[in-house]
């Protein structure tokens, strides 16, 4: 199972740094960083409401599943 996490692409979109993107979600950088590397095991719904409602975006803009055997697209 390949979840990717988009959350560079988002920033980008909005000009956004982690920085104010971890303040306004309320995790740390370090967190964000576990996230866009795709280091993470899970995901709180809390987070990912609060990751939602700061980039004004649906979870399957941030969150998207690609089958093991197809490289992830950047």
């Amino acid at each position: 199972m390949a979840i990717i996490v988009d959350l560079d692409l988002q920033l980008a979109r909005r000009n956004m740094s982690v920085g104010e993107f971890a303040e306004a979600v309320g995790i740390t950088p370090a967190n964000i960083a576990v996230l866009k590397n795709g280091r993470a095991k899970a995901v709180r719904f809390t987070t990912l409401d609060a990751i939602c409602r700061t980039l004004g975006c649906q979870p399957g803009d941030v969150l998207r599943w690609v089958p093991d055997d197809e490289p992830p697209r950047e």
